[in-house]
């Protein structure tokens, strides 16, 4: 992927401390590092007999992020105009807070305490509303540090953090573009807020698309929850990923983790460290995916090429000719494939630049060259279209079941619904698209496209389904119902409250 911004690696390796390497076989070479790297041995034909001596140098620079968080909920009904509309409470005055917290992992990428995480860990998803009162960075020496938050994108989930320090051990990134199913992997992080652990497993995968523009490396080493923002290693002791995501229907590691490749994370950390603005292409289409039957009907091949369904007045596509029915197939001599899509490809060029686009039209191919505009922040991307090629669901066909008993509004969760939010398009739940704020689910941070995917372990696709487990355990005279929720590919049950 190609990014509108130059790679710094001196910003990435600066700083004086003592230089750290493993053991080496006998008659290997020692790489020569730039001063207070953390680095391990060459390169090992398989995995070693322990990696104690890996794990010994590496560690040091791995921290335990936490932060404290506001949340302001303004007092306004979201069933406004609805048969529920007097479920919440009105003429309450301003907008009522309430205290959160997150826990996650990190790791320093230079001597004088630059930092690494999700943008997750110290944002809440980067929720409207979301004040982050204050972040503690805990080093193994059990030192902690408040960090200041020097940048962070919300579309890549990355941030960048300062902590106040000199001579601290750091970690540097390696080449995961040369990583390869099979490899060993080594994760270290805080898991369940139990403190530094480590585990090791192999590449499953690489280039897996989850989202719009994420193409994650997938490892069976155990990543479970407080592992986000942490480093995932090669034998190197290089930074190949950041572990970022689970999917698991049980919330904790079944063997399926996802981290963001170093190649992809490289540049926009480089921007976020010298306080720069992270900009992507934008095309101003929406887009459909191309389904066997549609492709019979376009007369292309199968497994190839986006449908462009919409193209936005006065956008990119709009001016380089592009019009609805046709069918993106290559952009830049890249073909459109369900790993490498219209947005994800896009989003990797620079606003500005002038990129072949070719096109099926009326069963002819044909090139045409677009000079891509400047990708719109994510809420004003929201508001323009809910549709949008890189936006999530909007609300206007909501289920008119909403699940008012528990202050919730929701949707079924579509294929094409389940894409635009970056979830797997066979999951089958429900999408949240409101929360009235005085709820207990409010309370118990249930949050805006959260996927239910049972109420009382009982699976459900609509609000009808939730209405009739609610009814049942209510007349069953219980107090509560367990939602299983999953977010950004990580499972929790979360009780609420049955209002009487």
């Amino acid at each position: 992927m190609r990014y509108a911004y130059a790679l710094s690696t001196a910003l990435l390796l600066g700083g004086a401390a003592a230089t750290l390497t493993l053991n080496q076989p006998a008659g290997a070479q020692t790489a020569q590092n730039e001063p207070g790297t953390i680095s391990a041995s060459a390169p090992r034909a398989g995995a070693p007999m322990s990696f104690a001596d890996m794990v010994g140098k590496l560690q040091p620079a791995v921290v335990n992020i936490s932060t404290t968080q506001r949340v302001k909920v303004a007092n306004v009904n979201p069933f406004a105009g609805t048969p529920w509309e007097g479920i919440v409470p009105q003429g309450q005055g301003g907008p009522t807070t309430q205290k959160a917290e997150s826990l996650g992992s990190g790791f320093i990428v230079s001597a004088d305490g630059y930092i690494v995480t999700n943008n997750h860990v110290i944002s809440a998803g980067n929720q409207r509303g979301v004040v982050v009162e204050s972040i503690t960075v805990t080093l193994p020496d059990r030192r902690e540090f408040k960090a200041k938050l020097i940048g962070n994108d919300t579309v890549s989930d990355l941030a960048v953090l300062k902590i106040e320090g000199q001579n601290l051990p750091f970690v540097k990134f390696g080449d995961s573009s040369a990583t390869r199913v099979g490899d060993w992997v080594v994760a270290i992080g805080n898991p369940f807020g139990l403190g530094g652990s480590v585990t090791a497993g192999i590449v499953s995968a690489v280039h897996r698309g989850i989202g719009q523009f994420d193409r994650f490396i997938q490892t069976d080493a155990s990543i479970n929850r407080g592992n986000s923002g942490g480093p995932m290693f090669d034998l190197n002791g290089n930074v190949i990923g950041i572990n970022s995501q689970i999917y698991s229907p049980t919330g904790g590691n079944v063997g399926i983790g996802f981290a963001i490749p170093a190649e992809q994370a490289q540049p926009i950390i480089a921007t976020l460290m010298k306080g720069g603005a992270i900009k992507r292409g934008y095309l101003g289409v929406t887009l459909q995916p191309l389904t066997p039957d549609m492709a019979d009907a376009f007369g292309v091949p199968k497994g190839v090429g986006e449908v462009i369904s919409d193209v936005k007045a006065g956008e990119a596509a709009q001016k380089a000719g592009i019009q609805n029915g046709d069918v993106v197939v290559r952009i830049g001599g890249k073909d459109v494939t369900p790993d490498q899509t219209v947005s994800h490809l896009t989003a990797g060029l620079a606003p500005g630049s002038r990129v072949p686009f070719e096109v099926i039209r009326d069963g002819r191919r044909q090139t045409l060259n677009v000079t891509l505009g400047n990708r719109p922040p994510e809420d004003q991307l929201r508001q323009l279209d809910p549709a949008d090629e890189n936006s999530g669901p909007g609300a206007g066909d909501v289920d008119s079941m909403a699940a008012a008993s528990l202050g919730l509004q929701v949707r079924t969760l579509t294929p094409d619904i389940a894409r635009q939010v970056g979830v797997d398009p066979a999951m089958q739940g429900v999408l949240v698209l409101g929360i009235a704020p005085n709820s207990d689910a409010a309370g118990k941070g249930i949050q805006r496209f959260d996927v239910i995917l049972s109420v009382n372990r009982q699976p459900v696709t609509s609000a009808a389904d939730i209405a009739r487990i609610v009814t049942a355990a209510k007349n069953a005279g219980r107090n509560t119902v367990a939602l299983f929720v999953q977010r950004r590919g990580q499972g929790q049950f979360i009780p609420i409250e049955i209002p009487r």
